[in-house]
């Protein structure tokens, strides 16, 4: 098998494929343009989209050419839903989504030497086009009775669909048709959800231009509760350090579950195969270590945001939980932690709360009571310090950059919440 096939069949990467021995060919023969499109149907990618950012570096490791596509025009429609109709967002929020998305895609390829990327945006072709046009150049070459058996047709007909979803499939696949002819793209990667629309493309171009093109899917990645990193579950995980602090984003893979962390390690890191057996074999062997979780956690936060910001997560995390000093943490960081615990803020007056109010407002204990308790135990904490008096009350010196405290029941219950007037 080709090199570069090879490392993405073992990696994980290959759900559909059309003819994959052909594929190899392509790719022994010379380098192959390739391209994978995003969205801007919100204001940063999330770790959905990485994954093909992956594929797409894998691929210019071994020396292709990836070309990013930033969905100006697509963007403005919305792939159909399983659910429900999209919402249209406004152009000029679009717009400014697609600055967002085409900066943060550039960080992750390399736009120098022989393999050097493209940022392109599908408004450019589209913006111009006419109705008229779009009707006899691409719509004539698709069946409505084949787009009708499409799985997500399927399950809004009852529902309802409009056309303007209904014909997103025409939209990406034009896509496919002018980068084939504009540079020689002869390869489109995406999720396994877009396999109809990679087809799709596929198929036009073979009946519009006579030529012969490759489509390659990935699995869906999922959480350990079977969601899937996109933006419409719950808990997205986003790229962007505004929406997921590079706090949050290091405690998420911390937090991997064992039965997914080497399914991440492949995807989201370039450890080899020996060095992600030996912590699999770690996980099996002491899984309260969490080896491969730290492994996965630092590479990925390195990659994301940058090794300063892993190392502040790291620091933050530490100081939470007691090891470190919390007046060392910067502004940013405590707010981040107190952000991802998601903990309303404390209204008070004129005066400040007793220690047994923050306990129970940060949620460490379930009740007065039980937080009197815990301090009569040794076992309550404000911002790392034991707390000994049940009567004790907050007193400014306590506030971190005047706002936050940090409270812990024990070695792992952790609570950080703001106090404002």
């Amino acid at each position: 098998m080709n090199a570069v096939l090879e490392e993405l069949t073992w990696r994980g990467f290959v759900a559909h494929s059309t003819d994959l021995d052909a594929l190899g060919a392509a790719f022994d023969a010379g380098q192959v343009s390739f391209y994978v499109g995003f969205d801007p149907t919100a204001p940063s990618i999330h770790m959905g989209n990485l994954v093909q950012i992956m594929l797409a570096r894998i691929m210019q490791d071994g020396g292709h050419r990836p070309y990013l596509l930033v969905g100006g025009s697509t963007g403005l429609i919305g792939d159909p839903k399983q659910s429900s109709e999209r919402n249209l967002n406004p152009k000029d929020i679009v717009g400014e989504w697609v600055e967002r998305i085409r900066t943060q895609v550039s960080h992750f390829v390399d736009f120098d030497g022989p393999a050097a990327a493209k940022v392109v945006n599908n408004y450019d072709w589209t913006s111009e086009l006419s109705t008229l046009d779009f009707l006899r150049d691409i719509g004539k070459h698709f069946s409505v009775n084949r787009m009708l058996d499409r799985e997500v047709i399927k399950a809004r007909l009852e529902s309802g669909i409009s056309f303007t979803e209904f014909a997103y499939v025409l939209l990406q696949s034009l896509d496919y048709r002018e980068l084939f002819r504009r540079h020689g793209v002869s390869l489109q990667t995406g999720g396994s959800d877009q396999w109809g629309n990679i087809t799709a493309g596929v198929e036009l171009i073979r009946r519009a231009e006579g030529g012969k093109v490759h489509a390659l899917a990935t699995p869906l990645l999922t959480k350990a509760d079977g969601t899937k990193f996109g933006k419409t579950e719950s808990g997205t995980v986003w790229l962007d350090p505004n929406m997921t602090s590079p706090y949050a984003f290091h405690q998420f893979f911390l937090n991997a579950e064992d039965t997914k962390v080497v399914e991440y390690l492949k995807i989201f890191t370039r450890r080899s195969a020996e060095e992600i057996a030996d912590l699999e074999r770690q996980t099996t062997e002491s899984p309260h270590l969490r080896a491969a979780q730290r492994v996965l956690a630092d590479d990925i936060t390195d990659l994301v945001h940058s090794p300063a910001e892993r190392r502040a997560a790291a620091a933050a995390a530490a100081a939470i939980f007691g090891r470190d000093d919390l007046g060392a943490l910067p502004e940013a960081t405590v707010r981040a932690v107190v952000a991802e615990l998601g903990v309303p803020p404390l209204r008070v007056g004129d005066e400040l709360p007793s220690v047994v109010d923050v306990l129970v407002a940060a949620r460490v204990v379930a009740s007065k009571s039980a937080a009197r308790r815990a301090i009569e135990e040794g076992g309550a904490y404000l911002n790392n310090a034991k707390v000994t008096d049940t009567d004790a009350r907050l007193v400014p010196s306590d506030l971190l950059h005047g706002k936050y405290v940090v409270v812990r029941r024990g070695r792992k219950t952790v609570g950080a919440l703001a106090v404002e007037n």
